[in-house]
């Protein structure tokens, strides 16, 4: 499985997930129904409706929870990414959800005629000035930030540290004001009375200033699905200021509700803007992680394989040098020594040896993504080395060879070293199959032909025992294997090697009077034109 390369991963924060077109036109269709809202309550904004006492504490706690989860959302984006533009949002959005606490203990009428915590006639308005305000100046600090500045080293406090002086500070600013705004009612300066005063028009101004400031802000530097959103919020504050300042002069009147309500269905719905890509990156984080997990277990099956392949294939050059040196031990105790036999079989551990050296780099080769150094090849004189290999073996175990090669057969390509392994394992386990057979007829029967001008095959026969029909389909399985001390790993390493040059390895006949292996492999012309179907060489064999 390839690896995800840096350029290619996805962005795992909605503070740098970029905004689709599919955001945008969410995002526009908002703005517009809030501006359709707005103008159809404008005619009537002055109209006095029924004083409902409840309504203050009920937005603001909806208020309180839903900017406190998005608080929540944001600190959260701060642990993984450590942007100090996160944290500044993440601390506005705190602050605006713990403010308005206070702001409905002190409105007159929510839980007391002239509200609780000591407040005056003006201490309403003037936590409803620092609650807007206050959350407009934590989206400036965003957009001052953002560029540049959503790395893990963009805070020198670890993120826990940094997130617990947050909290507190928010926390400290908010009751510094509920205290400055109850305990010194007296001496703040008054917003309104039975209407809004020309202070409280210059604070809504102030506050719609800062609103189109932080806009802009965003506009000019966010792209970002998160900076998307905080235009859609900010937009909405902007107009409830602003239509506050011109409409509503009076509490409990249609533009006092308006006001109040448009912004909170805004808000709600940026919030869930925000949590539905939350779960979007999420997602995509399980699905890295799972894919990364996956990879690193490919590449401990690999090693794992690549290292029993070699151990696999070096038994058997190992096993020629072993019986050949004995055999020369033999010849040399002979009383008298017969030096050419102990030469012959000197000069045979030579050769086993090179074999044992061309396989281990041949079956490291295997596992890696170059190219195979590919020679052309005649199967007939492949398939004759590999008999005169195990001839020992034959002649051990009493197995009789038969052989029918089609003459003038096409050459293939490949890594000889490698094709020879092949066939040289499907030849093995039909011997090691017929050594287990109850019956006393021992027969390795080798054919080659060719398959129209495009293919060569090589079918080996054994009279073996067979394999078992439910074992079959598992045979070509890394790991699975029907003998007590085999690998499983000779026929699923013969088929990849098959498969890398072009052709194809399978079993095409199974009795209990021995199997057929057969491989294919495409010839020169087929090579040099390109596109045709793999060759199969086939050999018989207990697993």
């Amino acid at each position: 499985m390839p690896e995800l390369a840096a350029k290619e991963q996805f962005e795992y924060s909605i503070a740098t997930s970029p905004a689709t077109p599919w955001h945008r036109r969410l995002a526009f269709a908002v703005i517009v129904v809030s501006l359709v809202a707005y103008g159809a309550a404008a005619p009537f904004a002055t109209i006095p409706l029924p004083r409902i006492d409840s309504f203050i504490p009920t937005m603001m706690a909806i208020v309180f929870v839903t900017d406190l989860v998005t608080a929540l959302l944001l600190y959260g984006q701060f642990l993984t990414t450590g942007s100090r533009a996160l944290l500044v949002l993440a601390s506005g959005y705190l602050f605006s959800s713990l403010i308005v606490i206070p702001f409905a203990l002190t409105f007159p009428g929510a839980f007391a005629p002239t509200g609780l915590l000591g407040a005056g006639s003006q201490s309403a308005a003037w936590l409803n000035v620092s609650f807007r305000f206050g959350f407009s100046a934590a989206i400036i600090g965003y957009a001052l930030l953002i560029p540049g500045k959503h790395t893990k080293g963009s805070i020198e406090l670890s993120p826990r540290p940094a997130i617990f002086s947050s909290v507190a500070i928010v926390i400290i600013v908010v009751c510094a004001l509920t205290l400055a705004v109850t305990a010194g009612h007296d001496l703040m300066p008054r917003l309104l009375s039975d209407s809004i005063l020309p202070l409280g028009h210059y604070a809504n101004g102030m506050i719609a200033l800062t609103s189109v400031l932080a806009l802009l802000l965003l506009w000019s530097r966010g792209k970002s699905a998160l900076d998307l959103w905080l235009m859609v919020a900010v937009c909405a504050l902007a107009m409830e200021t602003s239509l506050t300042a011109l409409l509503v002069t009076t509490r409990f009147s249609v533009g006092f509700y308006a006001t109040r309500l448009i912004p909170l269905v805004v808000s709600k719905v940026v919030l869930i803007a925000l949590l539905s890509e939350t779960v979007i990156l999420n997602e995509r984080l399980v699905s890295a992680f799972m894919m990364q997990r996956r990879e690193r277990e490919n590449r401990l099956m690999s090693v794992e394989a690549a290292t029993a392949a070699i151990a696999h294939e070096i038994k058997q050059p190992l096993a020629a040098i072993s019986l050949r040196c004995s055999t020369a031990l033999r010849w040399l105790k002979r009383t008298p020594p017969d030096s050419e036999e102990a030469i012959a079989c000197l000069t045979g551990v030579m050769d086993a040896s090179a074999r044992a050296n061309e396989v281990a780099d041949s079956t490291r080769q295997l596992f890696k993504a170059t190219a195979h150094q590919k020679t052309p090849i005649e199967i007939n004189r492949l398939v004759r080395q590999v008999l005169r290999m195990v001839e020992n073996d034959l002649r051990g175990q009493g197995v009789t060879v038969s052989t029918e090669f089609q003459e003038d057969l096409p050459q293939i390509t490949g890594d000889r070293t490698l094709l020879q392994q092949v066939i040289l394992n499907l030849v093995k386990n039909a011997i090691e199959a017929m050594r287990t057979s109850p019956t006393t007829i021992k027969a390795l029967r080798l054919v080659t032909t060719q398959d129209g001008n495009s293919v060569v095959s090589l079918s080996v026969q054994d009279t073996g025992p067979g394999i078992n029909p439910e074992n079959g389909t598992h045979i070509f399985e890394p790991f699975f294997t029907t003998k007590s001390s085999g690998m499983g790993l000779g026929l699923s390493i013969s088929r990849k090697i098959i498969q890398d040059h072009g052709g194809d390895l399978r079993l095409t006949k199974t009795s209990s009077n021995g199997c057929t292996f057969e491989i294919t492999l495409p010839s020169v012309a087929t090579n040099d034109g390109g596109g045709l179907r793999p060759t199969i060489a086939s050999a018989g064999a207990g697993i």
